[in-house]
């Protein structure tokens, strides 16, 4: 067993400290656990700060960074973090679930990870079991909550809830270094509480279909280097909620855009290149890029699953994710087929402007940006049950998108907004335009 599969496994068992919350819960006054809940944690940071400075137990707990400044920095965060969640848990109303569970994933996604890594793993199989153990975990911790406080979540939650918590974990753990795990395990909490809060509930079936399905097209995305192993942790992530939380339709629409925009960005790459149009890493897409033209997708598919709280009717969330969607699949292929064009004019004056110039259109690219937006629609027809004004109203909105990143592309990108800012914004618009177009024909009632 190597230093940091060791290391890990103590980080866990300091985590299973935070089982003192469900333990006590009901059973003593507030202040009382509030007390036997932190201090254990405090006394642990407390140790690795002033106590413990060499020996057998600082190696055993030592992160490489430790060694230079001869204290237990890691640990100490560590435990600082769960205590501070612990306050959360007992005064704050963070439930014991989401407490339990942040700490459980992050703590046993390590731990597998760090196995896989001492096996010899590349970058994706580690990545794949931090998700694997984060699930597992997670899904321990939060029945053990369950059955300490006597009122366990249905099965199907529980799993659901720990896996979008293990990729969720795992995507922040990629983009950041392990120095940070306290920001990953407060933020995979909070993840967790804000699912919870959501108050859904998720059929058996939908959520294994959903794990199986997304780990799949995160494994095919990744091995066809359309995305960034970042970027495919965060397609994976969207395609679970929108399974689980939306449906199969929605799925079917974000999974058409992750496949066919990853393979246009690709499409005549080295001629793209050579025009300097061409995406960064051969194509592949990274988290900031996917998430950049997901999010809004993501805000639909939670409003969707909250409507019943909102107080609008969740149709209008359906097409808002679908005039998202749509204006990203246009904008991906309006720019990377129309960019292999002459003659870009700029969408604001109508200038000749060189390839790859901000705002620049082609025809040839706006014909195949609503062609592309055609296909989100048809595909939003078939599974949403739309009729020809309503499958019209997401061609639209598409287009309308496409339009509104070409205009921030010509006047804002560069100076006051970043390539990823456009894209959020240009899908905003997107689904905002589908929303009141599906309004005006008649198609969602208020």
């Amino acid at each position: 067993m190597t230093g940091n599969v060791r290391r890990a496994g103590a980080f866990a068992a300091v985590g299973a400290l935070s089982l003192l919350v469900p333990a006590l819960a009901g059973r003593f006054d507030e202040a009382v656990v509030t007390a036997a809940a932190t201090l254990p944690f405090v006394l642990v940071a407390a140790a690795a700060l002033y106590v413990v400075d060499e020996g057998a137990l600082f190696d055993l707990l030592a992160r490489p960074g430790d060694y230079e400044e001869g204290r237990l920095y890691g640990l100490a965060g560590f435990a600082l973090a769960a205590a501070g969640l612990a306050l959360l848990a007992t005064q704050f109303g963070l439930p014991a679930e989401a407490y339990v569970g942040g700490i459980a994933v992050l703590v046993s996604g390590n731990l597998l990870q760090a196995v896989a890594r001492a096996a010899g793993a590349d970058p994706f199989l580690a990545v794949g079991a931090f998700a694997a153990g984060g699930t597992v975990g997670g899904v321990g911790g939060v029945l053990a909550v369950g059955l300490l406080l006597g009122s366990p979540l249905a099965p199907a939650l529980v799993v659901f809830l720990a896996a979008a918590a293990a990729l969720f974990a795992a995507l922040l753990r990629s983009m950041l270094f392990e120095r940070d795990d306290p920001l990953v395990m407060v933020s995979s909490a909070l993840f967790l509480w804000g699912l919870l809060e959501l108050g859904v509930v998720v059929g058996p079936t939908r959520v294994a279909v959903g794990v199986v399905v997304t780990v799949l097209l995160g494994y095919v995305a990744y091995a066809l280097e359309t995305a960034s192993l970042e970027g495919m942790l965060t397609g994976v992530l969207l395609a679970l909620l929108a399974i689980v939380l939306g449906g199969y339709g929605w799925f079917a629409l974000l999974v058409t855009f992750f496949g066919l925009g990853g393979l246009a960005s690709k499409f005549r790459y080295d001629e793209k290149a050579q025009r300097g149009i061409a995406e960064a890493n051969e194509g592949a897409r990274g988290s900031g890029n996917v998430l950049a033209n997901s999010a809004v997708a993501l805000v639909a598919v939670l409003a969707f699953a909250a409507s019943g709280t909102v107080g609008l009717p969740p149709e209008l969330f359906r097409f808002a994710f679908a005039g998202s969607v749509a204006t990203a699949m246009a904008d991906t292929f309006s720019s990377e087929i129309g960019g292999l064009y002459d003659d870009p004019r700029l969408i604001t004056t109508f200038e000749r402007v060189p390839a790859g110039t901000d705002g620049a259109v082609t025809w040839q690219g706006e014909v195949v940006g609503i062609a592309a937006a055609g296909v989100i629609a048809g595909i939003a027809a078939v599974f949403f049950d739309l009729g020809p004004a309503a499958t019209a109203t997401v061609v639209a909105a598409g287009f309308v998108g496409m339009t509104v990143d070409s205009l921030l592309g010509a006047t804002l990108e560069g100076e006051s907004l970043d390539n990823q800012s456009v894209n959020f914004l240009a899908t905003l618009g997107g689904a905002v335009a589908a929303a009141l177009l599906a309004l005006a024909v008649g198609a969602v009632a208020l």
